[in-house]
């Protein structure tokens, strides 16, 4: 498989196991009367350091991920932090030395604020999960091989062509009408139907008529004949008519004859208006599940860019912010990848429109899809946010209004690291430590607690995990202390700060110790 080398690579292929985790901070919530935040979050920070705080969490239960990150074209100033402190990179990336040096730095600095963010949301997505990367000319090459090497070239899916434009740029003899969406999953192999199919509507929808008044509803009809000479599909058919008919030359008829008598008799077959034309099969709108999608996206399905823009400006007043995706492009995703109960993430948010599709589709199937939208820009609050407010309240004047989509969302600031120096931080909770350390040792986000036993974190794979910690003494693991465990399981993991059981004693009741806090390993 061809690998991707660049300057400063060596320093971020493991980057993402030096973000320190930190703590997610409820600002406030946002939601209808009557009704709670439905587990939507919307998180103000670096999505680098949000991403890492999400895993105790979420780690595997991301069933969409949908990202639009920085394209690069070489217009815009960097905000993401690449976090590559390497001299050669600060030296290198300071030199502006005409426009073929300016352009290959960006390049390496692109791919270096990249890759630990795909690790991260390759962790978040679950094994039946499908993350779509939005990107254009500018990095789509080097895009494709990144995430081969990050999620495997053979959990690569396709890449969808958005026609985003509805006209061509006047004034450019050639000019750039599209963009792309590359596609790959958590594991390709674990369903072998990732994808949904999308509902009839519209001119598809349209296409079913019932000429006839059949009581099974509208319907569309296919050829009765195929190609070829088969003897046992060469038979003589009757019509309603009386007149009698053969295959036409080179053909031979679709189905067997016992086939054809069968849907005749349940009157599935169209001879025409006359009761004299070749047959026709009937398949009803009633029956047809859905379709399927192709990887060409055009501007009359899935929206354009000046489409989005003018959502955006009716949203929030005016056009405050530079090229949006429509929601309808988001919706298709959402169609083909979500389920009733899916997650579905988005770190680069902008100005919110996954979440407005997600409340979109909620209302309109009845689901409980929950989003998790990450921003590190100071418009979190006053863009990101306020747009999935007024969705969610309703916005516009008149016969333009747009009622709301009801729901909630939590807003989050991102806090403090749990650990500083190795060393659990005294100003994190102790909720937040908790579910630190049950994540570390066992990849799950923690159960509710206990009611009984005030130092159990869970039992996972017939393991209990305790963590007899308190803020303001030294715990000790002792015999005392066992006699509090209420909970029967295999094997017992129990930080505490010292160990007074013996060794024969820790063997004979299953214990393996840890003190606090040295062994809570940074992952």
């Amino acid at each position: 498989m061809p690998t991707l080398n660049w300057i400063g690579k060596d320093k971020v292929v493991n980057h993402h196991l030096d973000v320190p985790f930190r703590t997610l901070e409820k600002q406030y919530t946002f939601a209808s009367e009557g009704q709670d935040d439905g587990g939507n979050m919307i998180i103000h920070g670096d999505n680098l350091d949000a991403l890492k705080a999400l895993l105790p969490k979420f780690e595997g239960r991301v069933k969409c991920i949908y990202i639009d990150p920085p394209y690069n074209t070489g217009n815009e100033g960097w905000v993401y932090n690449d976090n590559v402190n390497d001299p050669r990179i600060r030296k290198w990336l300071g030199e502006v030395v005409g426009k073929e040096g300016e352009d290959l730095s960006r390049h390496d600095k692109w791919l270096c604020m990249m890759y630990p963010r795909l690790k991260l949301l390759q962790k978040l997505l679950s094994d039946d999960g499908v993350i779509f990367i939005s990107m254009d000319d500018s990095e789509i090459a080097h895009l494709k091989i990144l995430c081969d090497e990050i999620f495997g070239s053979y959990n690569y899916v396709e890449t969808i062509v958005w026609q985003k434009r509805t006209s061509p740029d006047a004034r450019k003899r050639i000019s750039n009408g599209h963009e792309y969406i590359i596609i790959y999953a958590k594991n390709i192999n674990i369903n072998e139907e990732l994808f949904n199919l999308l509902a009839l509507e519209g001119e598809d929808a349209n296409k079913f008529k019932n000429p006839d008044n059949d009581p099974r509803g509208p319907w569309v009809s296919s050829d009765f004949t195929a190609q070829g000479y088969r003897p046992n599909q060469m038979y003589t058919i009757t019509t309603p008519s009386g007149l009698e008919m053969n295959p036409p030359e080179g053909r031979c008829w679709r189905h067997l004859e016992e086939v054809y008598n069968e849907l005749l008799s349940e009157g599935r077959l169209w001879f025409g208006t006359d009761g004299c034309g070749v047959p026709r099969k009937k398949t009803y709108l009633s029956e047809k599940v859905g379709k399927g999608v192709w990887t060409w996206w055009t501007n009359s399905e899935v929206g354009h860019t000046q489409e989005a823009t003018q959502e955006t400006a009716a949203i929030l007043g005016k056009a405050i912010f530079d090229y949006p995706k429509p929601t309808r492009l988001i919706n298709r995703i959402l169609q083909l990848a979500t389920d009733p109960d899916s997650i579905i993430l988005d770190s680069f948010a902008g100005s919110g429109t996954t979440a407005h599709a997600v409340l979109n589709m909620n209302k309109q199937d009845g689901g409980h899809r929950r989003f998790i939208l990450v921003e590190m820009m100071d418009y979190a609050d006053s863009i990101t946010a306020e747009r999935v407010k007024r969705v969610i309240s309703g916005y516009g004047e008149g016969k333009k209004a747009v009622p709301g989509t009801e729901g909630g969302f939590s807003y989050y600031e991102l806090g403090e690291p749990l650990l500083v120096d190795g060393l659990l931080n005294p100003n994190v909770e102790e909720s937040k430590i908790r579910e630190y350390v049950y994540y570390t040792e066992t990849r799950q986000p923690m159960p509710e607690p206990s009611a009984d036993e005030k130092h159990l974190l869970g039992v996972h794979d017939r393991h209990a995990y305790y963590f007899y910690y308190e803020p303001d003494r030294l715990t000790t693991l002792n015999k005392a202390f066992l006699r509090t465990i209420k909970t029967c399981a295999e094997s017992y993991l129990i930080y505490a700060d010292v160990n007074m059981l013996s060794a024969e004693e820790m063997e004979t009741f299953h214990i393996s110790f840890k003190k606090i806090p040295r062994d809570i390993a940074l992952l």
